[in-house]
């Protein structure tokens, strides 16, 4: 039983009646020799104009490519029209006069020094571990939250509302005015004490008694002691008498007391709006920071 013939068998018979006797042979050439008709072509190609052109902008581009390579974004530095005005805004606090070309090139080139040394050293880790780097930083980066940040002015309500909780800020505090010699132990105050009465106490001791004035009440604890401005409220004006503070004994002598003053609203609305205002910034932009911190995680070393 005949078999039907194969491709390669077709091929092979094909070629052979172009005349070549020994189809394996001609098989093999055709493996390692290249068809006319993909030389003809070539040869055509190689004079044409347009295909020298091609390959020698090809190799140009790529030689360009490679001997210089696209800009990083980090090795760019843009000088913007808002840096340049801001150069010429800070020349002179007063306005009163511009810089010339000269100088603002010069503010221009320091400021582009200053940015290249920057970014090599944050490069080379050099900022890794300053606290003055990081601070001023992370300063920068407050400057730029609180500017993104836009707070309407408050409605009545809101700060009626608000000063009700902080009237405190805003009264007049009582004051008391009084001289007070420095802290001894009682004997020696107790001598002070006795030459002031007399009108016979030395020139150092004049020179070293203070004089404190218009002292908000509510600040005498944390300096003195509550013994001492309990027993400062109780004296009479215009007389010494030893008083005991936390630092040691005193002479003191109250001079003047002046009671305080509730504030109201409608006299101080300027400037509680304004406090109101930067509260309010204040806390929207820690918002916006514990915001950026939901992305970190903080780690605790025991």
């Amino acid at each position: 039983m005949s078999m039907p013939a194969t491709p390669v068998e077709v091929q092979s018979f094909a070629t052979s009646r172009i005349g070549d006797s020994d189809p394996d042979a001609n098989a093999a050439r055709g493996k390692t020799e290249p068809s006319r008709s993909l030389v003809s072509t070539i040869a055509r190609l190689a004079r044409e104009p347009l295909l020298h052109f091609t390959l020698l902008g090809a190799i140009i581009f790529g030689a360009d490519a490679i001997l210089h390579p696209p800009a990083n974004d980090e090795k760019v530095i843009t000088v913007t029209k808002a840096m340049r005005q801001s150069f010429i805004d800070n020349f002179d606090e007063d306005k009163e006069r511009a810089p010339s070309g000269e100088q603002l090139q010069k503010m221009i080139d320091s400021w582009v020094a200053s940015e290249i040394l920057y970014r090599e050293g944050k490069t080379l880790g050099v900022d890794r571990g300053d606290e003055t780097i990081r601070d001023r930083v992370a300063y920068k980066m407050q400057l730029l939250i609180f500017d993104q940040i836009r707070v309407p002015r408050p409605t009545d309500e809101q700060l009626k509302a608000w000063f009700a909780e902080n009237h405190a800020r805003f009264d007049e505090p009582e004051r008391v005015s009084f001289y007070i010699t420095p802290p001894t132990d009682q004997a020696t105050a107790q001598r002070q004490l006795d030459d002031i009465v007399q009108q016979r106490e030395s020139e150092e001791l004049q020179n070293l008694t203070r004089a404190i004035l218009a002292r908000p009440v509510a600040s005498l604890a944390a300096s003195f002691g509550e013994d001492f401005r309990d027993g400062l409220l109780a004296m009479p004006e215009g007389q010494w008498k030893l008083l005991q503070s936390k630092d040691g004994w005193h002479v003191a002598r109250l001079d003047s007391r002046r009671p305080g003053n509730l504030a109201s609203l409608d006299k101080v609305r300027d400037d509680a709006a304004r406090i109101w205002h930067t509260e309010e910034t204040r806390k929207l932009a820690w918002e916006a920071v514990k915001r950026l911190k939901a992305s970190y995680q903080v780690r605790y070393e025991p």
